[in-house]
């Protein structure tokens, strides 16, 4: 992966070595987002029933991933 081409790019890159290393920085990525924002939304209060809706999964599933890491 070159400097000069985002993650998103590499990802779609012919040499699958490259697209393939682009896709694990994306996925990365995004759970640290993810650990962010449910972070965020519950510092404002937000129910895991509200967070599980917002990522279109089940209140067991998103309390079960993040409330150890949050509290």
């Amino acid at each position: 992966m070159t400097d000069s081409r985002t993650l998103a790019e590499s990802a779609g890159a012919a040499d699958p070595a490259e697209g393939l290393r682009a896709v694990m920085a994306l996925r990365r990525l995004a759970d640290r987002l993810e650990a962010v924002q449910v972070s965020n939304a519950r510092d404002q209060g937000w129910s895991w029933q509200a967070i599980a809706e917002s990522l279109d999964v089940s209140r067991q599933a998103v309390h079960h991933k993040y409330n150890r890491r949050i509290h």
